[in-house]
């Protein structure tokens, strides 16, 4: 249970709000730093998978 508890917290402390920006032809969002180590993704060396699932966007880290 206290489990539960700590990731709630730890989500709450991730939540912010972006605005998308024009990259081109598309469109993308800054990831911000302590989402990124919070992860534990190394942006240069490490490949993520984005999918969506229930009306989200979700980026998770592939594992290797």
């Amino acid at each position: 249970m206290s489990t539960k508890f700590v990731i709630i917290v730890v989500t709450r402390l991730y939540m912010i709000e972006k605005k998308f920006r024009n990259i081109g032809n598309s469109w993308g969002i800054i990831i911000p730093k302590a989402i990124i180590e919070g992860l534990s993704i190394n942006p240069v060396l490490d490949k993520v998978e984005i999918y969506l699932e229930n009306n989200e966007i979700r980026i998770r880290k592939i594992k290797k």
